[in-house]
């Protein structure tokens, strides 16, 4: 295939979107730390617009990078970049300095850079390779479910011993790929359930939900064809919802760190601390309902100016948009992320490799994660846990690992025809 057809395959509208948010994301940032008595520019580097300026700007050279590669590279190159950046968490550990009470960074002189944001890159392509090499017919099978867990635990060990918790979470994501190839749906009713049941617990008294729970379980019992297989499955889940139900109190006060039980406690009442755990999900709110319908306009955003929202140009950047560009531009965000989900999807249906599909359902499950996340934990849907909005927040180790993500398989999707013709 010459290099016009690779051209002409490429997905322009992935590539049209990704400018779009990392356009309007740089703005965004600008907006989050805008000083309108100092006036900085847009593009002083002292600011953080001006460095996300330049965290964008060699984004694009990894992109002409990727796009010079050839596409065998990402296949044959998969396994030594899991090992290397499994490596990198090791390190970390030792050599990494710790921020706000995470040893995830190494730091030389003024460039910092977080391997954690790049083992999500390196574990969606091991993923993809195994299934490519290992072929397993069904998912289901021991030796299946050990590789997966290892390759996808590994990590999540790694970056929870430093101390980065809601980025371990991330990888919780990957089910989504699994299912894609066969994974059975009840895994995932099980890991629903498990969460429905958690966060009730969290809002119920324990004795009410204790009750509903046997409750629900006797009318159950009573709809269902009362045969072995039924009435197991309907004990061992109600067993289950009773057990996890009453070890909240014991995962939460003896397994949780004294800063992870603030975030659980900001979830449930924000209010009963509003000056202390409950500040920054207290003044999200606030920022965000502020904006009203149509916002207060670009830099004019007064939570931001006031620095009432601690964090707003990276985890809290959504608290920017919902300020100055209100409920339309909230929702066209939101809109717009979604489509590019679907397009990424949509992308990874038409492959004939399994490789690539793989892959690109692993692309598609950590945008989603980190979107939904995000998103959820500044309007108090979701505990605080560090996740940065995709091509919004600033940090150059994030952007970086999300660009690689992308092209990385729009490479891989340019070069369809070959794979076919192989």
């Amino acid at each position: 295939m010459d290099q016009r057809s690779v051209w002409y395959n490429v997905d322009w509208i992935s590539i049209l979107l990704f400018l779009v948010f990392v356009i309007a994301g740089w703005l965004n940032v600008y907006a989050a730390v805008y000083d309108d008595q100092a006036h900085y520019s847009i593009f002083d580097l002292s600011q953080n617009s001006g460095k996300q300026l330049l965290w964008i700007l060699s984004s694009f050279l990894i992109i002409a990078i990727l796009f010079l590669l050839d596409y065998r590279f990402y296949n044959n190159l998969s396994i030594p970049v899991y090992v290397t950046v499994m490596l990198l968490l090791v390190f970390v550990l030792i050599f990494g300095r710790e921020v706000a009470g995470s040893k995830s960074w190494f730091e030389i002189g003024s460039f910092r850079l977080q391997p954690a944001e790049f083992a999500k890159f390196a574990t969606a392509l091991m993923i993809a390779k195994y299934f490519d090499i290992a072929k397993p017919k069904n998912i289901h099978s021991i030796k299946t479910l050990v590789s997966l867990g290892a390759i996808i635990g590994l990590p999540v060990i790694l970056i929870f011993l430093q101390g980065d918790t809601g980025t371990a979470m991330v990888f919780g994501a990957f089910v989504l790929v699994l299912y894609r190839e066969g994974l059975s749906p009840l895994i995932l009713l099980f890991i629903l359930l498990s969460g429905i049941v958690f966060v009730l617990t969290l809002f119920i008294d324990q004795v009410y939900l204790l009750s509903a729970i046997i409750i629900l379980s006797l009318i159950v019992f009573g709809i269902i064809r009362r045969n072995v297989v039924n009435l197991s499955l309907l004990v061992g889940t109600a067993a289950y919802c009773l057990v996890l139900s009453a070890g909240v109190d014991f995962i939460i006060n003896d397994l949780f760190k004294p800063h992870q039980q603030n975030r659980i406690k900001a979830l449930i009442d924000p209010g009963a601390d509003p000056l202390g755990y409950g500040w920054n999900v207290t003044q999200s709110k606030i920022a965000i309902g502020s904006g009203g319908f149509s916002g207060k306009g670009f830099l004019q955003g007064t939570q931001t100016k006031f620095d009432f929202v601690p964090e707003q140009s990276t985890d809290f950047v959504f608290c920017t948009i919902g300020e100055e560009h209100g409920y339309l531009g909230s929702l066209a965000l939101i809109v717009l992320f979604m489509l590019f989900l679907m397009r990424i999807i949509y992308v990874a249906e038409r492959q004939k490799s399994r490789l690539v599909r793989v892959y690109g359902y692993g692309v598609a499950s950590i945008f989603f994660f980190h979107f939904g996340v995000n998103i959820g934990m500044t309007i108090g849907l979701f505990p605080v846990v560090g996740i940065p909005l995709p091509f919004f927040s600033y940090g150059g180790s994030a952007l970086w690992a999300f660009t690689l993500l992308l092209f990385v398989f729009i490479k891989m999707d340019a070069h369809r025809k070959q794979i076919l013709d192989r």
